[in-house]
């Protein structure tokens, strides 16, 4: 079964945004994304192993003295594929789409987005491994505005 926590850059065809240059205005942007599942069948709230918010710092060069934390959702989907990797059906499973945001006042450079993802993936990491045998979870940076 697939498990871990990916730090892997994605293409989102956005429009090169670097650090020197923020965006004007409040944004709202995807940390991380991905898939969290477990048995269907297994009693299990995620809201015991995973919080809603992490705590970030405010970016150097901001004038954000009191930063939004960034928000940790997940909602039940249907699976997003018939099969795992190992050919095991997922349909045994409940899957949740799992996805980190964060609200900035001014949207950062993609660096400063990519240091907050890795950020809040190592802080998610130890959570996620530590849940219990079964959960399963496929998680990638993402860097899109929503």
């Amino acid at each position: 079964m697939l498990s871990g926590v990916s730090s892997e850059r994605q293409a989102t065809g956005d429009p090169p945004h670097d650090d020197a240059t923020p965006a004007a205005g409040r944004a709202a942007v995807r940390l991380l994304q991905g898939y969290v599942w477990h048995p269907r069948d297994a009693e299990m709230d995620l809201d015991t192993f995973l919080p809603r918010e992490v705590d970030l710092p405010a970016h150097s060069g901001t004038t954000e003295t009191d930063p939004e934390p960034a928000r940790v959702l997940w909602d039940e989907v249907t699976p997003p594929f018939a099969f795992f990797e190992n050919g095991e059906p997922t349909a045994s499973q409940a899957f949740y789409q799992f996805t980190v945001l964060r609200v900035y006042e001014v949207r950062p450079g993609n660096d400063a987005l990519h240091a907050d993802a890795q950020e809040v993936s190592e802080l998610l990491g130890p959570l996620l491994e530590a849940t219990p045998q079964g959960v399963g979870w496929q998680v990638w940076e993402d860097l899109r505005d929503l």
